[in-house]
């Protein structure tokens, strides 16, 4: 037995020096991927050899100290090993399944990155080996390193290393074209935290921020540029920026570039390359539309390849992301909110939506510790918003579309759309900031029965919604009391002590049981002290949803109020909140006050073949096309912001709105 062990311990010796040796050959020659590749399946093998090893091993040593073998523990145990390790070999998209190098692989280690999304694995060897490319994927699914890992590589490892730039005032070697100031930070982020490793620059260019220190690191020399089209362009007029040494020009979101009227920009800037054969072209894009295959067919090779995880399929939202709309008038969404985020949020971020500036700055003003984002609030500020957003200093962001795209902020549980957005695009966007990475999250729509049609998105977005109402007093308490357990459970137990006598006092006189005693104190602890109804249809408190039926259709509004008018006081009709008619034509809905509810129910006596009574599950309610003109603008003559008769757009490089033949709406 001593002989063997001996034996095991100078083999193992010897492994260790040819490991060592094949580490140092694969190291030195970091070009040599082969060898890495190598390296990486023997050491697969050996640590399987090693597990069979160790197992037979410790039986041996066991039968010597006369302890009992469990053959069965035993094997169960090898397998489970063996499993383990088998498991790591055949999943295909690790990180160790791919040639990349030791400091980016320890850099996505650190990150929490053991295997590389559908996207990135499906275009990381087209991008590395040189190929132009056309990349489709839906939002949430990792698109930024799908460009970021390839490139890192191709100018440290790679086909460029040899002809990369290096020293003070080189060119820069990447571009990376962004439509918005926060996909263009966020994007330059990755490029800073993995290039870094790998003793790469970068710097972000974008309006709203100062010239000079852009220059200034300009000057000086940077090996990727990310920005915006209008900024770049600036830089370029300026003979600011040289494109000589480019290897790599990324169009990021293209799509969305074509919505922001950036069309002329992006193309100035790709005709700037003079020798396009020596740069290599990536275009991503969620969607195809004609200009975007046009950018395509005109800046990218003929040979370029195309990796799609979308298909033929209309664009589909999260399959991680549980759908939600709930009714709910403008006049409420203040007090309901709060409710959604105590209910849904399950302790996490949520970002709030809006259609327009204005009402994300005052839905923030209203909402406790709540923060706005939108076009008209200042770079710098911006900036320091989504920063504190993203490290919990706020766990409550309300936006504009300017957070719809690309924004990837960790914990982000539930997303909250004030109403319908007439382009289903945005709709998937804004919900996919949720469930992201493959993890879950909550998506909540308001919607006002009378008008919003919903529809439309639910057919082309491949969403089922769940239909629900306000979170009701019950829902809330639950929420709220498990809150308050969570709080009193964080509490030191050297209090008890100090508040013992009050809390004995308190429970000899009171007359209640110590299990009501303590319901009250975490009503007390969550500020949930007073209970308030809400109604079903609009959500506002203290009103009450009543079905109307009549035994007859009611084909209009007009007949339900006539109808009430039969036995109610007209002062009591005018009070009437939110009436809508049922799918089905034969009943209305509408929501009373609290104080008036025993007048409606009793006045209904009056009336013969009349049935007044109350809602506890809105039926379906009947919707209503969205008109294509007026404030929506894109029709008609147009509203108060257009310039002339159709669409227009909102330039968010310097957020004025710019018309043309359209009205519109400044939304951003």
């Amino acid at each position: 037995m001593k002989k063997l062990k001996e034996s095991v311990n100078l083999d193992s010796s010897i492994e260790k020096k040819v490991k060592k040796e094949k580490k140092k050959r694969a190291l030195s020659d970091s070009d040599d991927f082969t060898a890495i590749d190598s390296e990486k399946k023997s050491k697969k093998k050996e640590k399987k050899r090693k597990l069979s090893e160790d197992e037979d091993e410790r039986s041996e040593t066991s039968s010597e100290r006369g302890e009992p073998v469990n053959l069965k523990e035993k094997k169960s145990k090898k397998a489970k090993l063996m499993e383990e390790a088998e498991e790591e070999e055949e999943n295909p998209n690790a990180v160790s399944n791919f040639r990349i190098s030791e400091p980016l692989r320890n850099k996505l280690k650190s990150k929490g990155i053991e295997a590389l999304f559908p996207i990135q694995a499906m275009t990381f060897n087209i991008i590395l080996e040189g190929s132009d490319l056309v990349g489709r994927a839906r939002t949430g699914q990792g698109k930024t390193l799908a460009f970021v890992l390839p490139i890192l590589e191709s100018l440290t490892n790679g086909a460029f290393k040899g002809s990369r730039k290096t020293g003070y005032g080189r060119a820069p070697s990447v571009l990376v074209l962004l439509p918005t100031r926060e996909l263009a930070t966020q994007v330059a982020a990755d490029f800073e935290t993995y290039g870094g490793s790998l003793g790469l620059n970068s710097c972000c260019l974008y309006g709203g921020a100062p010239y000079q220190p852009q220059h200034t690191q300009l000057i000086r020399g940077v090996d990727i540029v990310v920005g915006t089209p209008g900024r770049i362009k600036d830089h370029l007029e300026r003979g600011n920026l040289d494109f000589s040494s480019l290897k790599f020009r990324v169009l990021d979101e293209a799509d969305e570039m074509l919505k922001m009227g950036f069309v002329d920009d992006v193309e100035l800037i790709l005709g700037k390359v003079e020798d396009a054969s020596k740069v290599q072209t990536l275009l991503f894009s969620a969607t195809l539309p004609i200009w975007v295959k046009q950018i395509a067919a005109r800046f990218l090779k003929p040979d370029k390849k195309t990796a799609d995880l979308v298909g033929n399929e209309r664009m589909k939202a999260s399959t991680n992301v549980r759908h939600i709309v709930i009714p709910c008038s403008s006049s409420a969404r203040a007090q309901l909110i709060p409710d959604i985020i105590r209910c849904y949020s399950s302790g996490g971020r949520s970002i709030i939506f809006t259609e327009t500036k204005d009402s994300a700055s005052q839905l923030a003003g209203i909402l406790p510790g709540a923060r706005a984002l939108h076009g008209d609030i200042q770079q710098a500020t911006r900036e320091v918003t989504l920063s504190g957003f993203r490290s919990g200093k706020f766990m409550t962001l309300v936006a504009t579309n300017v957070a719809a795209r690309g924004l990837d902020i960790n914990d982000v549980q539930l997303i909250i759309q004030c109403e319908p957005p007439r382009d289903v695009e945005a709709y998937i966007h804004r919900s996919g900031r949720t469930g992201r990475a493959g993890k879950s999250g909550v998506a909540v729509m308001l919607y006002d029965p009378r008008r919003s049609n919903f529809s439309r998105i639910e057919r082309e977005s491949g969403v089922k919604f769940e239909h629900m109402a306000a979170p009701q007093p019950a829902d809330i308490a639950k929420a709220a009391g498990l809150e308050a357990v969570e709080t009193i459970n964080e509490i030191s137990d050297n209090v008890i002590p100090i508040f013992k006598s009050a809390a004995e006092e308190l429970m000899s006189t009171s007359g209640l049981t110590p299990v009501e005693l303590l319901a009250k104190a975490l009503a007390k602890t969550t500020g949930y002290t007073e209970i308030k109804s809400r109604s079903l249809l609009t959500s506002m408190e203290n009103f009450t949803t009543l079905l109307l039926e009549a035994g007859r259709p009611i084909y209009t509004p007009s007949v339900a109020f006539s109808i009430l008018r039969r036995f109610l006081p007209e002062e009591k009709v005018e009070t009437v909140k939110g009436l809508a008619l049922t799918a089905d034509g034969r009943g209305a809905v509408f929501d009373v006050s609290a104080a008036d509810l025993d007048t409606f129910l009793s006045g209904q006596e009056n009336a013969a073949g009349v049935s007044l009574t109350v809602v506890t599950e809105l039926p379906e309610l009947q919707e209503k096309e969205q008109s294509r003109g007026g404030r929506f603008g894109g029709g008609g003559r147009g509203g108060r912001f257009s310039g002339g008769r159709g669409g227009g757009f909102n330039d968010r490089r310097n957020d004025r709105f710019s018309g043309g033949r359209g009205g519109g709406r400044n939304r951003w």
